[in-house]
């Protein structure tokens, strides 16, 4: 029997999975309703976005919303925008930022989840976790996924991760804000518009 779409958010909310592993707990992070237009498919959430429960709730935040060109009250409509990260939770921190997502996660709720967005047109995926669960391994880089979009697949576009982290990234891809980020609009305007 299919569960109703309200008991599986409850169930997720609750979810206790990988508790022992998580330093500061278990909180689930994310925004999801079925008629959601556009679906964000980031890494997991960091201490801040644990901290408010809020997706998105930070720096990282700010810039995709810039990228999009959305206002934070279209963001979080959860009937506009759906924000599933790979991993509900945040994960720790290792030598070199937050750990990746924890491995439980997606298994355990993503496809259930996925199930009940049958409106979404645009998904964008942020990061190599979620690139490869909805684009499939591949021999190119984060770079070269993102320089060559829409070739893997028009309605599902790579972003790398919009963390201030990210700036030297940036700086060095000059093209990625020229030309990426106005495509990248247009598709959003597009999404919601209908």
């Amino acid at each position: 029997m299919m569960k109703t779409f309200t008991s599986l958010l409850i169930e997720v909310r609750n979810c206790r999975l990988c508790e022992a592993a998580l330093p500061l707990g278990p909180r689930p992070v994310l925004q999801i309703h079925p008629c959601a237009k556009i679906l964000i498919a980031g890494q997991a959430p960091g201490r801040k976005v644990h901290a408010s429960g809020v997706p998105f709730d930070d720096a990282s935040g700010e810039r995709l919303r810039e990228w999009m060109g959305v206002d934070r009250e279209t963001f979080y409509d959860p009937k506009q925008i759906a924000i599933l990260p790979m991993g509900f939770c945040y994960p720790g921190t290792g030598k070199s930022g937050d750990l990746p997502p924890r491995p439980e996660c997606a298994p355990a709720w993503r496809e259930s989840l996925l199930g009940w967005l049958q409106h979404v047109e645009l998904t964008l995926v942020i990061g190599k976790y979620a690139q490869e669960y909805h684009l499939g391994k591949s021999k190119h880089t984060l770079t070269e996924r993102v320089r060559t979009w829409p070739g893997e697949g028009g309605d599902v576009v790579p972003l790398p991760h919009p963390s201030p982290r990210n700036n030297i990234w940036l700086r060095r891809n000059p093209w990625f804000e020229a030309d990426r980020l106005p495509q990248l609009r247009e598709r959003v305007r597009d999404a919601l518009g209908r």
